[in-house]
């Protein structure tokens, strides 16, 4: 994967990055600390950051268990 091997020297993200990846806002990010889908580390100045390693396997999950849903045609009523 690509990102890995961009990310292949660095530990953390930032919760802007991590959010720019999944293409999601940033309060989601903490949403996912909370409950439990990614963990995080607090920096001594209060920050949060996200281990690369478990930001690339959540998004290969995620990316992995994406598929397009079938349109429904709508019934004539």
């Amino acid at each position: 994967m690509e990102l890995q091997y961009r990310h292949r020297h660095r530990s953390f993200f930032t919760r802007a990055e991590v959010a720019q990846l999944f293409e999601v806002a940033p309060n989601t990010v903490n949403r996912w600390v909370l409950g439990g889908k990614l963990p995080s580390v607090l920096t001594p100045g209060g920050r949060r950051r996200y281990p690369v390693e478990a930001v690339l396997r959540l998004l290969d999950q995620l990316t992995q268990g994406a598929r397009v849903p079938a349109r429904r045609k709508r019934s004539a009523r």
